[in-house]
């Protein structure tokens, strides 16, 4: 293992990250909200995850080596605490309360009229602590007419036009295998919070702070896609026409396939010498610039794809890497493990967790100089540290009585 920033897990040792000593309540379940806390998790935040007495729902997908612990779990909530509370009961919601009052975020994607039912909205927490930052994820903004809607993955990236992208590229809309929605707006959730967290530094307020898929996906998708739409009245279809392209690749070669992108004038004057064609660019029109190319993006992936077959995928990446052509073999998720340049930067660790034995994580990809990422503590199991969190709660109410 090659990890120079890793912390032992479970050391006790304090989180040297650019998020050290920020407090943070993950109500959030499933992926978009746990991937965005894991995150901040990394970066030094304490996360103290609050779980119903029937857990994360994804602790259930398998496999599994013990009930509860399966790998969508496991790869979403390391660096946190699980803290079981019912808060549905007055015990719970009291606990809740309380701890919102000692911490700087609280973060759910439980539906906002969910929250106001249970009294765990802004206005109660911020009466409590003016200075929490209360940030929720939901389907859409609650200003719309769709607002309080249940979502998922799949049906965002239907609504927000992903589906469609690929329906206009081979006809049928269909999923990326992927939670790309979640993902993605996970993100946004992360900058969200620094955001609110760097603006309270500066002005000791906290804030209400929401983050709707809805609108976050559209943004993400439109930032390619709104082509002629740009403009008002438009100036021509939407899509960007090289994205849309069928023939875009990846390519076929003599012994597999092949993902290259030849792109600038520069790159395109080299791939048409190396395929006997040095003159293409001079006089082919559709070749001449960025625009024509674009513009014939089909006719592009054709002539790539027409070349490819003459050589294996050895071959090509030898020629395209010394001609400055950027070129990618196509690798099953399976083929990550051995791939060379992962395996060089260590972004893979095998680590021991205490009920699941070995497993196998990623590292936080992003290196900081001074603050380093670390991996502290391993995924945690059901209401693991419900006492500790409890008592340390407890000492903390003692010790403001007494001052």
């Amino acid at each position: 293992m090659k990890d120079s920033q890793a912390a032992p897990i479970h050391s006790g040792k304090a989180p040297s990250g650019p998020l050290a000593g920020v407090k943070i309540l993950d109500l959030t379940s499933v992926v978009m909200g746990p991937a965005a806390t894991q995150i901040l998790g990394d970066l030094g935040a304490d996360v103290i995850k609050i779980e119903n007495p029937g857990g994360d729902i994804v602790r259930a997908i398998g496999p599994v080596r013990h009930e509860g612990m399966g790998p969508l779990f496991l790869q979403f909530n390391r660096n946190k605490r699980s803290v079981l509370l019912d808060l549905k009961s007055a015990e719970g919601r009291e606990a809740l309360l309380a701890l919102a009052a000692q911490t700087d975020v609280l973060v759910s994607n439980i539906r906002p009229q969910a929250l106001q039912r249970l009294g765990l909205d802004y206005e109660t927490l911020s009466a409590l602590n003016p200075r929490i930052i209360f940030c929720t994820a939901v389907g859409y903004g609650t200003e719309g007419p769709e607002a309080g809607k249940a979502v998922y993955d799949d049906l965002m990236q239907a609504a927000s036009g992903i589906a469609g992208l690929f329906r206009a590229v081979d006809g049928a809309p269909r999923y990326a295998p992927v939670n790309l929605c979640d993902r993605v707006v996970g993100l946004y959730l992360t900058v969200a919070i620094q955001g609110a967290l760097h603006h309270r530094q500066v002005t000791g307020e906290g804030q209400a702070v929401e983050v709707p898929m809805f609108e976050t996906m559209v943004q993400f998708v439109l930032g390619d896609h709104m082509g002629g739409a740009a403009f008002v009245p438009p100036l021509g279809p939407m899509g960007y026409k090289r994205l849309l392209s069928r023939t875009r690749g990846p390519y076929r070669t003599k012994d597999g396939d092949l993902s290259l992108v030849v792109y600038t004038n520069a790159q395109w004057r080299a791939f048409s010498a190396l395929v006997g064609a040095p003159d293409l660019l001079d006089t082919d029109p559709r070749f001449l610039t960025q625009e024509t190319r674009t513009q014939y993006a089909e006719d592009m992936g054709r002539f790539i794809a027409s070349h490819l077959p003459a050589r294996t995928n050895a071959e090509w990446i030898a020629v395209l890497t010394a001609a400055d052509i950027p070129v990618s073999p196509v690798n099953a998720i399976e083929d990550l493990f051995e791939d060379s340049h992962l395996k060089a930067v260590g972004l893979f660790e095998e680590r021991e967790h205490p009920t699941e034995g070995t497993v196998k994580v990623t590292r936080f990809p992003v290196r900081f100089s001074k603050s380093p990422a670390s991996i502290r503590r391993l995924a945690p199991t059901l209401g693991e540290h419900t006492q500790e969190v409890l008592d340390e709660l407890a000492q903390a109410r003692a010790s403001a009585r007494t001052v």
